[in-house]
């Protein structure tokens, strides 16, 4: 799902040491650090704004419409905060009726109409919040690897009401209908080379999925160390594997944007000082824009919201 907002905030381009960009690129970064700080970053590589936040992992940000961040606060709390760094709303998850184990918020969305989707591991379900933070929906998710920490990554509402789904335990991607209805199944397939363990390993632990305006759904594959792209009957049409950009080793691929130009950004997370924690690319692969921020984000940089030209992309 894709939705453009104008930020109030427009500053002039630079190029400083951070960001490798062509002269028409224009990009902030709001990302987080675990157990650090949630940072905007400007195009100068200067901190904008920024925010302490003890999070023992944060895998989902996001820039609202006015000028606020959506982040959590820990596993369990989702909080909304402007920029004199009041919290102005706030979730907390806890264990759903007949449920004691443990639950862990993944994965959040600010909607047109208001309210807030969260994704809940180990409730093994989608909440929709309202501003009085009352549950105004529930779906129900197909898990068959249950886990608190790994039943969902990255979770999209769809324009068509459906909401895309990334289950990193199961090694797949869903798409629910309204009513909760699997409709669509994209089973991530191993490639080159065995499961091998660590952030720097390789397997089918799939991250994100974002449906294009084609249809196609573009999926970033967490530790299947790629970005690739699947048409509706599951077919890779487009990709982009882990050595294929010149200089740039992909690991656990995150973030995904689909740019109005047609470019789409990506992360690139436990990669490690030599290579890019974002990366802009061209349909025809042409690397136009990275960021690298180690000393403010460090290795594991996982959640990130790039503002294009003082626009919002989502």
């Amino acid at each position: 799902m894709k939705q453009i907002f104008t930020f109030a905030c427009v500053l002039t381009l630079a190029t400083q040491v951070g960001f490798a960009q062509t002269p028409k690129v224009t990009h902030r970064v709001l990302a987080a650090e675990n157990a650090r700080h949630i940072a905007i970053i400007n195009e100068k590589g200067e901190v904008e704004w920024e925010v302490a936040n003890k999070a023992p992992e944060v895998h989902d940000i996001q820039m609202l419409p006015n000028g606020n961040v959506l982040f959590q606060t820990s596993y369990t709390t989702v909080v909304e905060m402007n920029r004199d760094k009041q919290i102005v709303w706030q979730h907390e998850s806890k264990p759903k009726e007949g449920y004691t184990g443990r639950v862990e918020i993944h994965s959040y969305q600010r909607l047109p109409n208001g309210l807030t989707l969260i994704a809940e591991s180990g409730n093994t379900r989608l909440i929709e919040v309202d501003k009085q933070d009352k549950i105004v929906k529930e779906i129900a998710l197909n898990v068959e690897k249950p886990s608190a920490h790994r039943d969902t990554r990255m979770v999209r509402k769809l324009d068509n009401g459906h909401y895309l789904v990334c289950h990193e335990g199961d090694g797949k991607v869903r798409e629910y209908d309204e009513n909760g209805k699997v409709v669509w199944t994209y089973s991530m397939e191993l490639g080159e080379g065995p499961t091998t363990g660590g952030h720097e390993g390789h397997g089918i632990n799939v991250f994100g999925a974002i449906r294009l305006a084609n249809g196609n759904t573009m999926i970033a594959g967490g530790n299947n160390n790629r970005i690739f792209e699947v048409n509706p009957a599951g077919k890779v049409v487009w990709s982009i594997e882990q050595k294929e950009l010149p200089g740039i080793t992909l690991t656990w691929t995150t973030t995904l944007h689909a740019l109005p130009n047609g470019n789409l950004i990506f992360g690139n997370a436990h990669a490690g000082p030599d290579n890019p924690q974002l990366v802009e690319v061209t349909r025809d692969k042409k690397v136009v824009w990275t960021f690298k921020d180690m000393s403010n984000f460090g290795n594991n940089l996982v959640a990130a919201h790039v503002l294009v030209d003082g626009k919002v992309i989502r």
